[in-house]
């Protein structure tokens, strides 16, 4: 049974799933779909065109939707879309998308956004991602799963975060973190493999390293970026990781942490 408080205000035409719970003073908006088991606490704005998932948990005075902070955006007609069991806590900002962004800022599932996060326009975060307090997302962000973002962290617009990347607290980012790396700094830097996460999240001692190996090769040698990645392509052919360390490498635009 859904449970809507007497006192929020919520529009006739906003879709909203069974089970749903809705606490006092919150303003769900016209273009909101709310899918089911979502819980969303007091005082909770929810608005646009903004799509959250089954089993979310959205805590007290989170803005979800509005507008975007881009002196480009005109209006246009842009979505917010957040996956399932998602935990959003208190004071989280997570903005619409933006035309030439392509019009979506995507949140996955199993993630956790803690207190005063902002996801920006047009950001793409991945599955079981933690963005801890204060993390600040500028616009067209990529993070992907199982990424650590540490609290107080600035990301600057066009970043890619790597899967299992962990980085610390009170950071700086101006460049592409890759996958499978700890990064701290301001401006960042790497201090090798995120080893701790990757055996938590089951990598075997022979994956782990195959990425050693990849990283010094990348990151310790004194080989070009090129010639790094070419190494890298014959001699840890076999690795999955190592392949997918140097192809994150080779596709960067706006450079790698070093």
């Amino acid at each position: 049974m859904t449970r809507i408080h007497s006192t929020a205000l919520i529009h006739p035409k906003a879709r909203i799933d069974d089970d749903v719970e809705i606490g006092p003073f919150c303003v769900i908006g016209e273009n909101v779909q709310l899918h089911r088991g979502v819980q969303v606490a007091s005082h909770v704005v929810i608005e646009g065109w903004t799509e959250i998932g089954e089993g979310c948990r959205i805590f007290q005075f989170a803005s979800i939707g509005a507008v975007p902070q881009d002196l480009k955006f005109r209006g246009e007609k842009s979505h917010v879309v957040i996956g399932k069991q998602n935990t959003i806590r208190e004071y989280v900002t997570v903005h619409r998308g933006t035309e030439p962004g392509g019009g979506v800022t995507r949140i996955g599932d199993h993630n956790l956004l803690m207190a005063y996060v902002h996801v920006a326009h047009d950001c793409q975060i991945g599955n079981r991602v933690i963005l801890a307090n204060a993390a600040t997302l500028a616009g067209h962000i990529v993070v992907q799963d199982n990424a650590v973002i540490g609290g107080v962290t600035g990301l600057h617009q066009f970043v890619r975060i790597g899967r299992h990347a962990i980085i610390g607290g009170c950071s700086a980012i101006a460049q592409d973190i890759p996958p499978f790396v700890s990064a701290v700094g301001n401006r960042a830097k790497l201090y090798g493999l995120n080893t701790v996460g990757l055996k938590r999240h089951g990598f075997s001692d022979e994956q782990v390293t195959s990425l050693k190996t990849a990283y010094k090769i990348l990151f310790r040698s004194k080989l070009s970026m090129k010639e790094s990645v070419e190494k890298i392509r014959n001699e840890l052919s076999g690795s999955p990781e190592a392949q997918e360390m140097a192809t994150f490498v080779e596709s960067s635009e706006r450079g790698v942490c070093r």
